[in-house]
């Protein structure tokens, strides 16, 4: 059953991490997740791939070009979902009795997912998902999720989801998300700084706009964590002064919206870290929703549905599991729909008779 009757404080991150040192960028976010926990906040919010930070230099050169210098790196400092980093996020939640939603790069294998966790405040994981669609050249470093990533999980503060970046501007994805009634949900982004200010469509102002227009058209609650590019990035990834003017600076926007649009928090400035609180109450939502539900009286249902995939898809399907899946088949009730027969006269069937012209032929035929 959904309710709207919680309060509580929540928090969400701008932050720059260490770059593609996954230890020191978790060792960071402890002392984030402690910082917020003593400010009374219930849940906090972290950027996507924070952990170990955004691949900006797949952004500057060929993609074959950042290979050869980054790939080994990035691929060794990503995180399986067994790491023993995981464990001191989960470990950190638990002693700070805060719900925690990281973004890390997730290495499985020999393929990496731009994926998020959301850990409770026992240190459970509640959830695991990773990103449907890398954008652009972030498909030349990472896999893609599928639709079992695209849900919304029951915490005790309420129905939390998340998605990454421009998952946000994917008007399918955000529709399912909206009709599982989600109550609190996490935009994660990299710092929005590049090729500024040329392409406006990566620029943070864009993004800050979709990420509030998330909170309008589904009303609810959105805490939007941003990485930011600080001179450290300019340290890692430039080496000249075109890669500093591609790259870009800044790129923080991070902010939390009411259900009705508003901005609940002061912006920091775009090279700034910080964190970000607001109070959250979820009647707001119920109010919000009197005006306009997408997924409820604000829908036609006879007119727009969303078909949805929302299972999960291994590499491999055994021959076990269809045996299994062929013998559930063929154990469930089987059902014969027959059509009604049709009474007729066969002195009602009026057969058409050939044109003049056709007959003509065949009596030349048959001659």
């Amino acid at each position: 059953m959904v309710t709207y009757t919680n309060k509580f404080r929540a928090a969400t991150v701008q932050a720059e991490p260490v770059w593609f040192d996954a230890a020191a960028t978790v060792e960071k976010s402890i002392g984030l997740i402690k910082e917020a926990a003593g400010n009374n906040a219930q849940i906090i919010a972290f950027p996507e791939v924070f952990i170990p930070g955004y691949p900006y230099h797949i952004w500057l050169d060929s993609a074959f070009a950042g290979m050869g210098k980054y790939a080994v790196r990035y691929h060794e400092q990503s995180l399986p979902i067994d790491s023993p980093l995981i464990v001191r996020l989960r470990d950190a939640a638990r002693a700070n009795n805060i719900s925690v939603v990281m973004g890390f790069s997730e290495r499985d294998g020999g393929t990496l997912y731009m994926s998020q966790i959301i850990i409770n405040e026992q240190g459970n994981i509640v959830a695991h998902r990773r990103k449907l669609k890398p954008t652009h050249v972030e498909r030349t470093v990472f896999g893609e999720g599928d639709g079992s990533d695209i849900a919304v999980y029951d915490l005790p503060i309420g129905r939390v989801g998340a998605l990454n970046c421009w998952e946000h501007f994917q008007t399918l994805t955000k529709y399912a998300m909206y009709a599982m009634h989600e109550q609190i949900h996490i935009a994660a982004w990299p710092g929005m700084s590049l090729y500024q200010p040329e392409v406006y469509a990566f620029s943070s102002e864009a993004q800050s706009v979709a990420t509030q227009m998330y909170a309008m058209e589904g009303q609810t609650f959105v805490l939007c964590s941003t990485q930011v590019v600080g001179k450290d990035a300019h340290k890692f990834f430039c080496e000249s002064p075109m890669h500093e003017k591609l790259i870009g600076y800044g790129g923080g926007f991070a902010q939390i919206f009411g259900p009705d649009g508003r901005a609940l928090a002061e912006r920091l400035p775009g090279d700034a870290e910080g964190i970000l609180y607001a109070e959250i109450n979820l009647a707001e939502i119920a109010m919000a929703k009197q005006a306009a539900d997408p997924v409820g009286h604000y829908s036609r249902r006879d007119v727009f549905t969303l078909l949805f995939n929302d299972q999960p898809l291994g590499p491999v399907k055994r021959n076990k599991d269809i045996t299994e899946a062929s013998s559930l088949e063929q154990a469930l009730p089987q059902v014969t729909v027959t059509a009604p027969s049709l009474p007729h006269k066969a002195s009602s069937l009026q057969i058409p008779k050939l044109a003049a012209a056709h007959t003509n032929i065949e009596n030349e035929l048959r001659n």
